[in-house]
């Protein structure tokens, strides 16, 4: 069995003996259920004597238990930063052996601020111990008192570790929106930004396409810190895209009012507005090289130079980034700031598009009606086979959802809204996937895709994806050749460099025929 060592403060007023005949540091040493190999006990020069006569009736009393008396100076035991770094030192210097002793701090000894280092130093491990609690008798039978152990282990506490596995689960159905999420690599990275956000301050770089809800999101983690108190300030959310030259920099950094032509007054700028709250850069990767120079300074320092001042301004603020492209491939085309990249791919959690979380489009369905369901102030529902058909839609892998949650909210929206008895129907339905894949049609399609519509109409869209690409290219040679045969040599030049082209004229009529082309139609 591991040898119990017991750490502790020579009390001054109790170990003395002058109101009371128990003295908690003699006393600790007579529990038969609880032997003590050795006692380290603290004290300063004043008090030498003290301690020797402790030590001596402890020998005498218990002379199982070895003494050990450490003088530490310090000069204002009430005062936090001093008793910390003292107590500190001597953790430091101790040479703890956990794999043979047992250590454990008496509590009961010391002033106040002397029991709250102890505390933090054993919860942060520095001091690998139990915390003691020694409490005088209650009667005249038991001189010794009673003595409490407090494991500060907090995965030993079965019932408090439910408790933090609830709290984690709120916190993760925050971040969420409510939404019963059931896509596990979504739900692992949500678990994993709410460690992230509940321990740490660093940036955070949030990237997705558009409309996968990175601004949402921004809104929650600000809440969650909120809740956590890692924060007092507001959110100041800033969407980078509508910033441009002096513009940019008098709004993020503000201004006097002499830097700025006909400005009445001067300005504080966002970045100071966010002082002791979150800064939500959204689109980022759309900043400047210059804004981005000064934002990076203004992370490390928490400091920069509002436009036309000439000293620097504070503001600590926890950053959040949002991105629609990928940042390292900016970097690569220096586009963006490798510096700043750096900083704030820490923590980088990358939003999945809508179409590659189809098991949570059914929960995502179910809030945009609640949420429309407020906004219109009426109770709205699927009938049976609408909502099979829509859903069947919404999951289809042909349904891509370009604007991803964007997209599901106005279409939902748009469906309740024409649904003014709260029943939106199997023929309202058909109605809006014929309109959302016309929106996405002429919104989102490609050049390729209208190049081969001028010439083929309606039956460009029976063709493949695949062909679609080689045939907008063959299309493309046409037009700037003189000939069909000059068409074919420079479209084939590959199989006749390695003689296994004989006729390319010939090759390419029988490509485009395929089509219901000819060389006609493609001038």
């Amino acid at each position: 069995m591991k040898k119990n060592v017991v750490i502790g403060f020579l009390g001054t007023n109790l170990d003395a003996g002058k109101r009371r005949r128990w003295r908690p540091s003699v006393q600790i040493t007579e529990h038969a259920d609880f032997p003590i190999s050795r006692l380290e006990l603290i004290h300063s020069r004043r008090w030498s004597g003290l301690a020797e006569k402790i030590k001596s009736d402890i020998e005498a009393t218990s002379p199982q238990t070895e003494v050990l008396l450490h003088c530490i100076e310090i000069r204002d035991p009430w005062d936090f930063e001093e008793m910390y770094g003292a107590m500190y030192d001597f953790a430091r210097d101790y040479g703890f052996d956990e794999e043979r002793e047992e250590y454990h701090i008496h509590l009961t000894t010391g002033t106040h601020v002397a029991q709250i280092c102890w505390f933090l130093l054993t919860e942060a491990r520095h001091v690998p111990a139990k915390l003691l609690q020694s409490s005088p008798p209650r009667g005249d039978d038991d001189l010794a008192g009673s003595i409490q152990v407090v494991d500060l282990d907090l995965s030993k506490y079965n019932a408090l570790q439910q408790r933090f596995d609830l709290v984690a689960k709120e916190y993760n159905t925050l971040l969420k929106g409510g939404i019963d999420t059931r896509n596990e690599a979504f739900n692992a990275m949500i678990d994993r930004m709410e460690v992230v956000i509940s321990n740490s301050d660093a940036p955070l770089l949030l990237m997705g396409p558009t409309g996968t809800g990175k601004s949402d999101l921004a809104a929650r983690l600000y809440e969650l810190k909120l809740q956590r108190r890692r924060i007092k300030g507001r959110l100041v959310h800033v969407n980078c895209s509508t910033l441009r030259g002096e513009r940019a920099m008098s709004t993020l950094f503000g201004h006097r009012r002499q830097a700025i032509p006909g400005a009445g007054a001067d300005r504080r700028g966002l970045l100071q507005e966010a002082d002791g709250g979150v800064l939500f850069l959204d689109e980022i990767d759309e900043l400047g090289l210059d804004e981005q120079a000064i934002i990076l300074h203004a992370i490390e320092t928490g400091k920069y130079f509002p436009l036309g001042a000439d000293y620097e301004v504070s503001s600590r603020f926890h950053l959040i980034a949002g991105a629609s492209q990928d940042l390292a491939k900016m970097v690569a085309a220096g586009k963006f700031r490798a510096d700043l990249f750096a900083r704030l791919n820490l923590w980088t959690f990358a939003l999945p598009a809508l179409r590659d979380r189809p098991e949570d489009i059914a929960p995502n369905i179910t809030f945009e009606l609640a949420r429309v369901e407020k906004l219109l102030g009426n109770s709205i529902t699927f009938n049976a086979d609408a909502q099979s058909t829509y859903q069947n839609f919404a999951t289809d892998p042909g349904t891509l959802w370009p604007g991803n949650f964007r997209d599901l909210g106005a279409s939902i929206q748009r469906m309740c809204t024409l649904a003014p008895r709260g029943r939106i129907t199997q023929s309202m339905v058909e109605t809006e996937i014929a309109t959302i894949s016309t929106i996405w049609h002429h919104a989102n399609q490609d050049p390729d895709l209208q190049l081969i519509t001028k010439h083929l109409g309606a039956k460009a869209a029976e063709i493949d994806e695949f062909d679609r690409v080689q045939l907008a290219a063959v299309i493309r040679v046409c037009k700037q050749s003189a000939s069909v045969s000059a068409a074919g040599r420079r479209l084939f030049a590959a199989s006749r460099a390695a003689k296994t082209s004989k006729n390319d004229a010939d090759r390419l009529r029988k490509y485009l025929d395929r089509f219901g082309l000819d060389w006609a139609s493609c001038q």
